[in-house]
């Protein structure tokens, strides 16, 4: 009679856990679930590089810091002190 009520229990825990996984719905992302396979990115523009005319340290253009002459520096420091 106990192994009997234990059979009914387990077979019982187990339907509820497979109905419970069949309502939920998986998380965005997984494996499986709609949508799952990401959208390519786009892939970045390229910068422009350029060269800091005091000790040539090569950086991205976004970055220069300009004088007034237009000659392009690293830092503000490097600004400062001039060309070499």
């Amino acid at each position: 009679m106990f192994l009997r009520i234990l059979v009914w229990l387990v077979l019982l825990i187990a339907g509820w856990w497979v109905f419970r996984k069949r309502l939920k719905p998986p998380p965005p992302g997984a494996p499986g679930s709609p949508g799952a396979t990401p959208a390519p990115r786009a892939l970045a523009q390229a910068e422009p590089m350029v060269d800091c005319v005091r000790c040539g340290l090569h950086f991205p253009a976004s970055e220069a810091v300009r004088d007034s002459a237009g000659q392009v520096y690293c830092c503000a420091e490097h600004r400062l002190e001039g060309r070499k």
